[in-house]
């Protein structure tokens, strides 16, 4: 993988973080105003896809070292 693509990946994983972190931080805000139990579930979605994508990009980032 060339240094561009490298870059590339890793900015973008930086931008998933910060929206993990933004879908928590809204997640918490509207539980603690009681909203509506199926926005909140829908949103918990969003942010799980969210973490899935960050994984699959920290594993083309780390490569698999063989033992």
């Amino acid at each position: 993988m060339s240094e561009q693509e490298q870059a590339e990946i890793r900015l973008e994983f930086s931008r998933l973080r910060q929206e993990h972190a933004d879908f928590d931080a809204a997640i918490n805000a509207m539980i603690a105003t009681g909203c509506d139990p199926l926005q909140i579930q829908r949103m918990k979605k969003k942010k799980l896809f969210i973490k899935d994508r960050l994984v699959a990009l920290e594993d083309r980032i780390i490569p698999d070292i063989i033992a």
